[in-house]
């Protein structure tokens, strides 16, 4: 997945965000997300969120950049881009794609 400049309002930070008469600086984000999709496939029943889906893990990369276009600020990911290992190697969450039902569809 990649987008190209795509406009964005800079809020600075969450407050500034959530308040009554939130302003924002317009700003541009630039990204690329590959998502190879070889992994395993894996069956989730959550019963306490009420959701199930069938997964497919795969270790992903994603490049960014973010600019301010009022101050000329640049924010880039590593040269490399970001990678996400794999969830034994994390000991945490790994990225997936899949389908999901939830809340009334869930059965």
């Amino acid at each position: 997945m990649r987008g190209r400049h795509v406009p964005v309002g800079d809020y600075h930070d969450f407050f500034s965000a959530i308040a009554p008469d939130a302003t924002s600086v317009p700003s541009h984000v630039s990204f690329d997300v590959r998502w190879p999709g070889h992994g395993d496939r894996r069956k989730i029943r959550d019963t306490a969120y009420h959701f199930a889906g069938t997964y497919v893990t795969s270790a992903t990369t994603i490049s960014f950049t973010a600019s301010n276009d009022h101050s000329g600020v640049v924010y880039t990911s590593d040269p490399d881009g970001q990678f996400n290992p794999s969830l034994e190697q994390l000991g945490s969450g790994t990225p997936a794609v899949g389908l999901e039902r939830n809340g009334r569809f869930f059965r």
